[in-house]
């Protein structure tokens, strides 16, 4: 129980997770039926600017006004609509990414108090979790839509933080992208950096730790192998 739940020197009381790209694949699919909508109109889509918005909102690169300045002329109705049938497709067809459960079971087992931070809407978060059967499994959730600033402004951490009754050097973060990285460490928390298809590309060395996957730890463990970066 001990080794489970001290880390740097505190006590950890919290975990806060991200939720697309860590909990659930949702961002190979966004990214995927831009894509498609982009091919079939004879245009790219620059993975530069995309990754721009990954963990993030649309603020600093929007696919669909993007698209229609290239074309000249809106994108209709039902091409934008098919395209969200596209992505919600490939959506439910994904599982909860593996590790997570465990990690979330185990967390509980051992009493921590468990956060999601997400850039997306409360609506689209909890009603994914809720469908793959997590949502009471946290104790609180914070979207962009609770916060001025969605990530990689520190916002949505802070309020998390403030939600649990937990300081930054009582929990650490589960991310997937450099913008939630950020944010989590902006907001004074440790961060575990998980990629997905996506993110895999991108530079996440910022983070105190990355795995390939949640699956191939136990929660024991990654936190034994957190430990000495927090020991002077």
């Amino acid at each position: 129980m001990r080794v489970a739940i001290l880390m740097f020197g505190h006590v950890i009381r919290a975990i806060v997770f991200d939720f697309d790209g860590l909990i659930l694949d949702t961002e190979e699919p966004v990214y995927r039926s831009w894509l498609e909508v982009y091919q079939a109109h004879g245009e790219e889509l620059p993975f530069e600017r995309w990754v721009q918005i990954v963990g993030s909102t649309t603020t600093g690169f929007h696919p669909q006004h993007h698209l229609e300045e290239r074309l000249g002329r809106p994108l209709p109705k039902e091409v934008l609509d098919r395209r969200i049938g596209r992505r919600t497709e490939m959506i439910l067809a994904n599982a909860v990414l593996p590790g997570v459960v465990h990690h979330l079971d185990a967390a509980r087992e051992l009493g921590l108090r468990l956060g999601c931070a997400s850039s997306s809407t409360q609506e689209w978060v909890r009603g994914h979790l809720a469908r793959l059967g997590i949502l009471d499994r946290f104790h609180c959730i914070r979207c962009r839509d609770d916060v001025l600033h969605a990530k990689p402004q520190p916002d949505l951490y802070i309020s998390v933080l403030e939600c649990l009754g937990v300081a930054a050097a009582e929990a650490f973060a589960i991310e997937d992208s450099p913008n939630g990285i950020a944010a989590a460490q902006k907001a004074g928390l440790r961060c575990v950096a998980v990629p997905n298809s996506i993110t895999a590309r991108l530079d996440l060395t910022e983070a105190d730790l990355v795995l390939t996957s949640l699956g191939d730890v136990t929660l024991s463990e990654l936190l034994r192998r957190f430990e000495p970066l927090g020991t002077p």
